[in-house]
């Protein structure tokens, strides 16, 4: 098949490196540096900007399109300009081809179902975003699920959780501390791409499947587990109450903070996808093993 990742940065790197062996692919990026990512990873890459139509009218057909684009961390606006009109500038302009793609998936978040005290959520559990930027999230899965189908195409939407993995392990918050108590959800970045590439290759159509490895974490168990395994102290906790006395958070770390639910995979294991790195023990090794090395 025809593949576009756009968007082609950490997880849509990875994804191409997966399915080029049996597909042709293409990473779509905006950035020199982008751009030599992908190159690097040895597939093609065009340069272009995913919220203009006619830069991406340099992307070649596709029959699969992958929207994985991010807005670097900055606020709900610049947000809204890549999740919302990017996307929906996308999806017109593929889908307006005489040789319109069959489908497409879009990798969200799981920040849009708010706090649950912990609770467990699936692709059930309504909705609650809870700052500008999930609204910002849950409008842009709407999209992916019903503007396709509005072009005679499907849209799925791939919910990732925590990302980590190579360059992203972020050992030294975890040992050094302090810690803030409540749940992880996590899944490695080859997990995450290799759910996407699952869902595509398998032809499966569900409009939502959350991305997330076997085992939630309490964060506190989290870090004194990779303190054991890397031979150092047990790093110094925190409750949210003494975290949220710090009067430098901004509203959104604040709302992060009081955030916790644990993610269920059981959609994404029924459907027969098998993990790499199943909890944080397998796919957390690599870097113990770097830090035990330096």
């Amino acid at each position: 098949m025809r593949v576009a990742i756009l968007g082609c940065g950490y997880v849509g790197v990875e994804l191409g490196r997966q399915l080029q062996a049996d597909h042709d692919v293409v990473g779509v990026r905006r950035s020199d540096d982008g751009v030599a990512a992908i190159e690097d990873a040895g597939f093609d890459a065009v340069q272009a900007d995913v919220t203009d139509a006619d830069a991406l009218s340099a992307v070649p057909d596709a029959d699969w399109v992958v929207f994985a684009a991010s807005s670097g961390g900055r606020g709900a606006e610049a947000a809204r300009e890549v999740y919302v009109e990017g996307l929906r500038t996308a999806i017109d302009h593929f889908w307006s081809r005489e040789d319109a793609p069959e489908r497409l998936v879009y990798t969200s978040s799981t920040g849009v179902y708010g706090d649950h005290g912990g609770d467990w959520v699936d692709e059930e559990t309504p909705l609650d975003p809870q700052t500008e930027k999930t609204e910002v999230l849950a409008e842009a899965e709407r999209i992916a699920r019903e503007r396709p189908v509005e072009h005679g195409g499907h849209g799925t939407v791939a919910r990732f959780a925590g990302l980590y993995g190579p360059d992203r392990y972020r050992l030294d918050r975890y040992l050094e501390g302090p810690v803030t108590a409540g749940y992880l959800n996590m899944v490695h970045r080859d997990d995450a791409a290799g759910a996407v590439r699952f869902l595509l290759e398998a032809d499966h159509r569900e409009e939502v499947v959350l991305v997330v490895d076997d085992e939630p974490v309490e964060k506190w168990a989290f870090a004194d587990w990779l303190a054991e395994q890397c031979d150092v102290p047990f790093p110094e906790k925190q409750t949210k109450d003494e975290r949220l006395a710090n009067e430098d958070l901004s509203e959104t770390a604040s709302r992060r903070i009081q955030t916790s639910k644990r993610c269920s995979n059981e959609r994404l294991r029924s459907l027969g996808y098998d993990f790499h790195y199943p909890t944080f023990r397998e796919g957390y090794w690599p870097a113990i093993e770097a830090y035990l090395a330096a």
